[in-house]
């Protein structure tokens, strides 16, 4: 019975340690539970939690996308171009199509010529990069029309766009992961590839449609950036990967892939952003932010591995 109960408290400490870190948080800093701030944090959240889904798909699947941050950078930068002469919708889906592919691609390496997707990933978030410095030349593109900025910035009935949008994409991949036989087949491979793959399931084919959501999700999360920020460069998105990293660990997804989801993501992005927020307006170093970051990744996987144990004794 000991057992079961502090595996039931373990299950859910993400989401008491983010209940602490809010009210500690309210009590430090006057600033902090104000709507402006709030607003703010939720807005910054929602980029990283967008992408944070993608990284936690490639992670189930025992993988890793390490394009994710370039990748925004290149769709969003080409899909600037063509919003700033006043073709919107062509700008929104050249960058939807540029992430699906550099996405698509990255899979097909990693099935097809058998690279590990450390690798691949790693080469693909060197050649985005590259080719959205090439593309820019330097510049920026800034100042787009008032339709764009609203997909980023907007309001519907005082709510920001950027949640409702989160919202919906966490709703369809929530359906897609947890009700549907190719949710339940992305689990499979990351459990054990091998048996996944004889049992009849096309592996190659599944790993391939999640790296394409990836760069998708990636490249959707770079439009909301740009039309949010009002401006687009090629440095854009250099964080995105990392935190996206970060995010989904501390959320509970672990690297040994098979398990975890994007429900716990959205835990992870929370404890994470409230966490800088609250330090940025605490005017913490961000040398120490940096620190303790990396203390919160070390404490959710020892908490990871604590409720392992525990699951096993409860048996």
């Amino acid at each position: 019975m000991k057992y079961k109960a502090m595996d039931f408290i373990l299950k859910y400490a993400r989401f008491l340690i983010l209940i602490i870190l809010l009210i500690s948080l309210t009590f430090l800093s006057p600033a902090f539970m104000t709507f402006k701030n709030i607003t703010n944090v939720l807005g910054q959240a929602s980029l990283l939690i967008i992408v944070s889904y993608g990284m936690t798909l490639a992670i189930i699947v025992k993988g890793i996308d390490l394009s994710m941050g370039s990748v925004l950078a290149l769709s969003s930068c080409v899909a600037a171009s063509f919003i700033k002469s006043g073709n919107l919708v062509a700008g929104i889906a050249t960058g939807l199509l540029i992430g699906l592919l550099c996405g698509s691609i990255n899979g097909i390496v990693i099935t097809k010529i058998g690279l590990t997707p450390f690798i691949a990933t790693y080469g693909m978030d060197w050649i985005s990069r590259g080719l959205a410095y090439v593309f820019m030349g330097g510049t920026q593109i800034y100042g787009f029309n008032k339709t764009f900025r609203f997909i980023g910035s907007g309001e519907i009935m005082g709510i920001p766009l950027l949640i409702i949008e989160v919202l919906l994409v966490t709703l369809i991949l929530s359906f897609v992961t947890y009700k549907t036989i190719y949710g339940r087949n992305i689990y499979a491979i990351g459990c054990n590839i091998k048996a996944t793959k004889l049992s009849g399931i096309n592996t190659d084919r599944i790993v391939i449609s999640v790296f394409a959501i990836n760069g998708l999700l990636a490249a959707f999360a770079g439009i909301l950036y740009i039309s949010r920020l009002n401006a687009a460069e090629a440095l854009i998105g250099t964080d995105f990967t990392l935190n996206s990293i970060a995010a989904t660990l501390i959320g509970g997804t672990p690297f040994s892939g098979g398990e975890g989801g994007i429900g716990r993501t959205i835990i992870g992005a929370a404890i994470m952003t409230f966490l800088i927020n609250g330090m940025n307006l605490l005017e913490i170093s961000p040398y120490w932010q940096t620190a303790t970051v990396g203390f919160v990744i070390l404490l959710s996987l020892f908490i990871e591995n604590i409720s392992k144990h525990f699951q096993y004794k409860s048996i």
